[in-house]
């Protein structure tokens, strides 16, 4: 799943945004939009530092439940600074010690066996695409970014990761949604990943629909693998990419009906670009993200579209319908341009190498004559130059 990309990068204070662009491996985080997180950019690329069982070792002292590993004393000073002025927490939790998987004891910490709502910690390697969050996301809001991350990534795996039936998966997301709704009521649910939320929405006045908004979408990829109509897409995309951007847009206290309108053109066109990015790895799923009108419209359909995924190569007929999408998404992502002119520079400059990134993929794809399965589109440090040129001087429509 993650049809969306939301990759956070909260490598607070070593984020290297061109490093971090670089898509590679399994799929990005579901939601798709401008705060794309990180967990980490390792030295040797945009390694994401595994989330895993948090009681299993990682190289280096692990900050507790976030898989973060500070390089040094300095860093772990830093982010811990950060963890404590976001949360207001006291004290941030010590290296190396596993987080309880929730305030439950029926829950001890620990390797996660049994797919379940309480279990926030999957032995399942990540790695994220488009950035949103580096050293420029202020020491304040650090905590907040980390834990709607931690949030949104446990519910993506509970959908997607393993081998869980179906009923198993529907089962755990129901039972967050109900976690979320009691959370929202001022209650603690037992479950980590949702009462970390509690404090961070109550600084922020953050919405918890955009959360009920995310496992919804979560829910619908269990059922939906077909969209008969663009229009159903964007319903979608609403749901799996769009909440992320707004709740980024409340975090800076930047949440106006205008600046959502463009959030959300931005966070819909990331999610098609992810959509064209992985039509290979979806078609591996069984899902077809492109609407059948348009594959139609083109000579397609889905099950040519998933034959010739699968065989490695598009035809003709497919590559014209990607073209389309692939216009869409564009027009999309442009219209979203100048909100980059009303945030906060920090947000702003973030923002403008995120979409300097999803530019950068849907020229590569039409590089590649629209075929992204024979030439899966990926960046990496070689970009860089490009990359700055785009986010110093912005395709606009």
């Amino acid at each position: 799943m993650m049809p969306g990309a939301c990759s956070w990068n909260h490598s607070f204070l070593r984020g290297s945004w061109a490093a971090a662009l670089r898509s590679q491996g399994p799929r990005p985080l579901h939601a798709a939009g401008f705060p794309q997180i990180f967990l980490r950019t390792d030295r040797k690329g945009p390694v994401d530092r595994h989330l895993r069982a948090a009681s299993m070792t990682l190289p280096g002292k692990t900050v507790a439940g976030s898989g973060y590993v500070p390089a040094n004393r300095l860093e772990q000073r830093a982010w811990t600074r950060g963890y404590n002025r976001a949360m207001n927490t006291s004290p941030a939790p010590d290296p190396g010690q596993p987080m309880p998987s929730s305030a439950d004891p029926s829950h001890p910490a620990g390797p996660v066996s049994v797919l379940s709502a309480h279990s926030p910690w999957h032995a399942v390697e990540h790695t994220e695409n488009f950035p949103v969050g580096s050293w420029l996301v202020p020491a304040r809001l650090r905590g907040a970014v980390v834990a709607v991350y931690h949030f949104a990534r446990h519910a993506d795996d509970l959908a997607d990761e393993g081998d869980a039936p179906v009923v198993a998966r529907e089962a755990a997301l129901l039972a967050l949604d109900a976690a979320m709704q009691q959370a929202s009521r001022g209650t603690p649910s037992g479950i980590a990943v949702v009462d970390g939320l509690m404090a961070p929405a109550a600084r922020h006045g953050l919405d918890w629909q955009c959360f009920r908004d995310l496992i919804d979408a979560f829910r619908q990829d269990l059922r939906v693998t077909r969209y008969a109509r663009a229009d159903d897409v964007q319903d979608y995309c609403r749901r799996s990419a769009d909440p992320v951007g707004r709740l980024m847009l409340q975090l800076y206290g930047a949440d106006t009906p205008d600046n959502r309108g463009q959030a959300d053109a931005i966070c819909s066109a990331l999610q098609r670009i992810n959509f064209l990015q992985d039509i290979g790895i979806d078609a591996g799923k069984d899902r077809v993200y492109l609407p059948e009108e348009t594959l139609a419209a083109a000579g397609s359909s889905a099950a040519q579209l998933l034959a010739e995924a699968r065989a490695g190569r598009l035809g003709a007929a497919s590559r014209l319908a990607v073209q389309r999408e692939w216009q869409r998404a564009q027009a999309q992502l442009q219209s979203g341009v100048g909100l980059t002119a009303r945030l906060p520079w920090r947000l702003a400059a973030e923002l403008r190498f995120i979409i300097a990134g999803g530019q950068r993929i849907l020229d590569r794809i039409a590089g590649a004559g629209y075929d992204a399965v024979a030439h899966r589109p990926a960046l990496g440090w070689r970009d860089a130059p490009a990359l700055l040129g785009l986010a110093l001087r912005p395709r606009r429509r």
